[in-house]
């Protein structure tokens, strides 16, 4: 999706850094963790989670690790021109944009008021995080530890090459609105109340993704008439049905099956933790045609139809 040329954005809706090679003390508190589930989670998501088995250096929470400059510019990010120009760009105002239609949808929809996530882009080799220590590999993430979505910018080039996914704008954006689609489960309590310690098929891991994609499709829903409150004009041009289609290819490029069958190891759907191609792809689409909150309720359907 292309944004209007003339909305006003804001650089410093997203932090930026280059990254580095310390590890940030962990939030304590939540379900014991056995050794085992953790050193498997951090092989599914990338991220070096083993910090969490030695909580004793403390219970406090650091902000992401970074002693060099960032190489990452946001500076001249402030209209929807430069969005349609700079990946950066394009990130910040993505996020303004998931602000104001959640900003309206999540309160008047379910009652619950939105609270913006911190938005950090990153690039290096590897980001401490109130949910450990992340590599380059993990790709984009949520923490709900310190409610931010954590973007390496490198991961848009490795969506293409590694996963064949085609890198528009529209995919793009898809990314990061699945990533806000988890900081609104954090909101609602979906994500305390799920039991993410499983994986498999019909999990309850898998189904917390299936949803985050069907809140990606209800943002691409509103996206276009909602309105930039300093201009009064939608953030977003109507998407084209290529567009529309690149979104699904990305939906697609990152379902467990897809990714098992590129790495060459075999489809094996008891390790699934984010649901297969076509469930991505079915959820993203109910929530772009529906736009319903209730409607993206994946604990609320049998296995059988999930």
């Amino acid at each position: 999706m292309s944004f209007n040329r003339d909305i006003k954005t804001d650089p410093n809706r997203v932090s930026t850094s280059a990254g580095s090679g310390r590890r940030g003390a962990l939030v304590g508190g939540g379900s014991v963790i056995t050794v085992v589930a953790v050193l498997l989670l951090s092989q599914l998501t990338g991220i070096d989670l083993t910090g969490l088995l030695d909580t004793s250096s403390g219970a406090g929470q650091s902000a992401p690790g970074n002693s060099a400059v960032s190489p990452i510019d946001v500076s001249m990010c402030t209209s929807g021109e430069a969005a349609n120009s700079y990946t950066q760009c394009r990130m910040v105002s993505t996020a303004e944009s998931l602000d104001a239609v959640w900003g309206e949808q999540l309160a008047a929809q379910t009652g619950t008021a939105y609270a913006k996530p911190d938005f950090h882009l990153w690039d290096g080799a590897q980001i401490s995080t109130a949910c450990g220590t992340a590599s380059s590999a993990a790709g984009p993430f949520y923490c709900p530890g310190d409610s931010t979505v954590y973007l390496d910018m490198s991961f848009f080039s490795q969506m293409t090459s590694t996963l064949g996914a085609a890198d528009t704008p529209l995919a793009e954006e898809y990314i990061v609105a699945h990533e806000f689609g988890h900081h609104i489960q954090n909101l609602l309590g979906t994500m305390r109340s799920a039991d993410r310690s499983g994986t498999g098929a019909t999990s309850d891991s898998v189904r917390l993704e299936l949803q985050a994609d069907c809140y990606a499709g209800l943002w691409v829903h509103y996206a276009s008439s909602t309105v930039d409150p300093d201009t009064g004009v939608p953030f977003l041009v109507e998407p084209t049905q290529a567009q529309v289609h690149s979104a699904i290819d990305a939906a697609e490029a990152v379902g467990d099956d897809h990714i098992q069958e590129r790495s060459g190891v075999g489809v094996n759907a008891d390790s699934w933790t984010h649901g297969a191609s076509e469930q991505r792809v079915r959820w993203f689409t109910v929530g772009m045609q529906q736009g319903s909150v209730q409607a993206c309720d994946t604990f609320a359907v049998a296995d059988t139809d999930l």
